[in-house]
This record gives structure tokens, sequence and C-alpha cells, in this order.
């Protein structure tokens, strides 16, 4: 068994797409990243490799190489769980937060369980996403951007 920890971050920007959890969610502002910016996707990417002592999402998909530039991190999650399976490790469970004041995103979070249990090929209940504000304090709390915290268990 293995264990592993992520996090992420990117901060709100005008004229770019909100992407959480593999999903597209309606909002005026989106998150600014080299990719996607896909919060959720990278910490579970980097709880993923961190699991199988890989190193992290930036060791693998550098945001200083331009075939990364925009990138669905669905693809990302997809080839980090390629790393994983050729060490011999399968997902157990994933546990995430998001740490989000606005927009309210409990309505999306049963969309993102299933977009991920597709991509990574695991049943519906083990993977869990919960959503949190932060009580309008720090940074999401003056809703200037998202992090997002995930935990795996491999086995």
């Amino acid at each position: 068994m293995r264990i592993g920890f992520g996090y992420d971050v990117h901060r709100f920007a005008e004229g770019r797409d909100l992407w959480l959890g593999g999903i597209k969610i309606p909002y005026h502002k989106g998150l600014l990243g080299h990719s996607d910016a896909d919060v959720v996707i990278h910490a579970i990417c980097d709880a993923l490799l961190g699991a199988v002592a890989l190193g992290d999402i930036g060791t693998h998909f550098p945001d200083t190489d331009s075939k990364y530039r925009g990138i669905d991190s669905k693809i990302l999650l997809t080839e980090t769980m390629k790393l994983v399976s050729k060490k011999g490790f399968a997902i157990q469970n994933i546990d995430t937060t998001i740490a989000i004041q606005v927009p309210k995103i409990a309505p999306y979070i049963e969309m993102m369980r299933s977009t991920l249990c597709v991509l990574l090929n695991i049943d519906i209940d083990q993977i869990s996403i919960k959503a949190t504000t932060t009580e309008r304090l720090g940074f999401e709390g003056r809703e200037e951007g998202v992090s997002a915290y995930a935990v795996v268990l491999l086995g």
C-alpha cells in the first residue's frame, strides 16, 4: 500500500474557462495556468505521483514545454495513471477537497466524480470530492483563486 498527497492552486482570471474535476463549470472567470488549470486534477496527479515516488506534475509535464500549453488536464491525469500502473499499483481510493468561495460547486460534484472515475477506471465509490469555503479568509475567501487537496491510497 502507498499513500500520496497532492495540492494545487491557481488564481482566477478573466477570459478563461473554469475547469474543475474534468468538467467545465459555468462562471464568468476561469483559472490562470499553463494548462487548463484544473486544480482538482492537478492535485490528484501530484498525489498519485507522490505515492509512487515519481516527483510531481511539473517534473513530468513542465510549464516550460510548449506542448503542454492549454492542454486538457484530463490528458495529464491519463498519462499520470499510466506511470502509476507501470509501477504495479492501482487506486484503492481518492479523497479530494476543493477550497473555493465562489462559485458554489455542490451541483457539479457528482459530475466530477463520474468523469474522474471513467478516466481512472475506478468505481465511483472509490473517489470522494468535497467542497468548502474558507469563510472569506485567505485568497480563496477573497475570491482570488481556488485550491485543491487530494489524498490517494494505492495498492
